[in-house]
């Protein structure tokens, strides 16, 4: 995890330089890992795709590298249901991990905060932007969706790399749920290591620059009321997106 401004200012500017998200420090997603239930223990690991598993909450940088993760959550229990109890969640409202102050967007006077990237199954907060509802989206909107999806898109591209290099995560892991834990956060740890340098990367990613991945993804479950303040950054960001200074040349094409 990053300790100090300058880190969260490199991860930044890699999102900005890499997937054209200004003032984005991490895309944030969680998966299902299958494990086979322990005994007496119900429901508590069944979820909605009907299988048993444990929930990995990972960060992720622009460069497919795990910034923060969190595992072992129950597998019934939602995305946002993860992220609101996680150390993560915290630390981020109680701003305790030195992430930089409100930033200009380039080329504009539009300050933002530094945020992180999610899907529609987390809550949109004034540090967490998420996309708009799917329903009668106007066209700059749908234009917003596509940019975070672009940026966000990282985050799954990461599990599926290294689901396709430990093929553990191809079918239930027979192991206690501590156990299944500790794998998962040694494939993370060497999910990095991995890619630490080119030469290393090279080998290690995919040719396929779409991998899949054997986690499942985690389906929104119940509602997120956003704060005023929250959508009020959501909309400077679709603005940004939408203008001279901040739009990109295909991302019209992407949204027919």
């Amino acid at each position: 995890m990053p300790t100090t401004e300058q880190e969260w200012n490199a991860i930044a500017s890699q999102f900005l330089s890499q997937w054209n998200f200004p003032n984005c420090i991490g895309a944030l997603d969680g998966k299902h890992v299958q494990i086979t239930p322990p005994p007496n223990s119900g429901s508590l690991y069944y979820n909605y795709k009907h299988f048993n598993s444990i929930v990995l909450l990972a960060l992720v940088d622009a460069g497919y590298k795990f910034v923060y993760v969190d595992i072992g959550s129950y597998g019934r229990i939602s995305d946002g249901g993860v992220f609101s109890t996680c150390s993560l969640s915290s630390a981020m409202e109680s701003n305790v991990l030195h992430i930089p102050p409100d930033h200009k967007l380039p080329g504009c006077d539009i300050y933002t905060p530094q945020v992180i990237v999610a899907d529609d199954a987390f809550p949109l907060k004034t540090f967490l932007m998420k996309p708009y509802s799917s329903r009668n989206l106007t066209q700059q909107q749908r234009i917003y969706n596509y940019r975070l999806s672009r940026a966000r898109r990282v985050v799954e591209n990461a599990f599926g790399i290294m689901c396709s290099r430990f093929r553990v995560f191809a079918q239930p892991i027979a192991l206690t749920p501590n156990k299944v834990q500790v794998i998962v956060l040694a494939a993370c740890c060497l999910h990095n290591f991995l890619l630490r340098n080119a030469i290393s990367a090279a080998q290690y990613l995919p040719d396929d620059e779409d991998p899949t991945s054997d986690l499942v993804h985690i389906a929104q479950q119940g509602s997120n009321r956003a704060s005023a303040n929250a959508l009020a950054i959501r909309n400077r960001f679709c603005d940004y997106f939408n203008s001279d200074v901040g739009s990109v040349s295909w991302q019209a094409s992407h949204t027919n």
